[in-house]
């Protein structure tokens, strides 16, 4: 191949946005002569190493704009760690299918068990399938802040625009009325539109304890949060189902308090 047919490819590529096929053009040339690669067969992998590269590279600006405090993965978690967290029920939640349906995990359990981690590895292999993600610790005074400003609509539109919301650390402070009904915007707001991965160190009945005005939880979302329909849909330490609607006043089994609990709601939170 002549230098001049050389660099209109290159500069035909990088005009496509093929930067990788104008950087490797050589090694391309050099492979096929070698394998008596047909045609279509180097077309093929020209394409097919190109469309890697741009994934790559979107998966690595996903992370970089998305706040994860980390990158760790679920190869990086040890399950022995927590024996009764049954593992098989961790990966299905990996396998995104919450996603795709646009459905919720809850992962309940004291600090230190690992709940951030599972959490921010289910973020990875969603941003790495082509999810948008986006991690925040929700702090109320931020939301309130901005309500007083009359920026809402705009502090809101981070926490509504990622497939993808993993919230860290729901209810470990109390809410106030006004700050629990800022919070549920950003739940209720997210309805049908995308999926939130929150993470917390209570029981959902707890939730309602740490708010002064006993108004977070709003109920409804209680009760989709703790609803199974399979048991492909629930993973609990103790590899149990919840198959009834978890209610403030009467509630159900408990999670155990030393064990992460996790939770998947087919449900959806309803857009009142």
């Amino acid at each position: 191949m002549s230098e001049l047919t050389s660099n209109r490819i290159r500069a035909t590529a990088a005009k496509l946005g093929l930067p990788h096929l104008a950087e490797a053009l050589n090694q391309y040339v050099q492979r096929a002569d070698e394998t008596k690669m047909g045609y279509l067969d180097l077309i093929d992998l020209v394409l097919a190493e190109e469309l890697a590269v741009r994934d790559d590279r979107r998966f690595r600006n996903g992370l970089r704009l998305s706040k994860l405090p980390h990158h760790k993965t679920l190869e990086d978690y040890d399950f022995s760690f927590q024996p009764d967290l049954d593992p098989h029920k961790v990966k299905d939640l990996a396998t995104l299918s919450f996603a795709e349906d646009k459905a919720n995990v809850a992962l309940l359990g004291p600090p230190g068990v690992g709940k951030t981690h599972i959490a921010v590895a289910l973020a990875v292999a969603a941003c790495r399938a082509g999810y948008s993600i986006y991690f925040t610790s929700l702090e109320v005074r931020h939301l309130k802040a901005a309500e007083d400003q009359g920026r809402l609509i705009s502090k809101l539109t981070s926490y509504l625009r990622p497939a993808v919301l993993v919230v860290d650390e729901v209810g470990y402070q109390p809410l106030e009325r006004t700050e629990a009904n800022l919070v549920f915007q950003v739940i209720s707001k997210r309805y049908e539109k995308g999926s939130i991965i929150l993470t917390s160190n209570k029981t959902f009945g707890e939730w309602a304890r740490s708010s002064a005005t006993r108004s977070w939880p709003p109920r409804s979302s209680t009760a989709s949060c703790t609803t199974a329909r399979s048991s492909r849909s629930t993973a609990t330490a103790t590899a149990s189902r919840t198959d009834s609607p978890l209610s403030k006043e009467t509630g159900t089994t408990q999670p155990d308090r030393t064990l992460p609990c996790l939770h998947r709601s087919d449900h959806r939170y309803p857009s009142e």
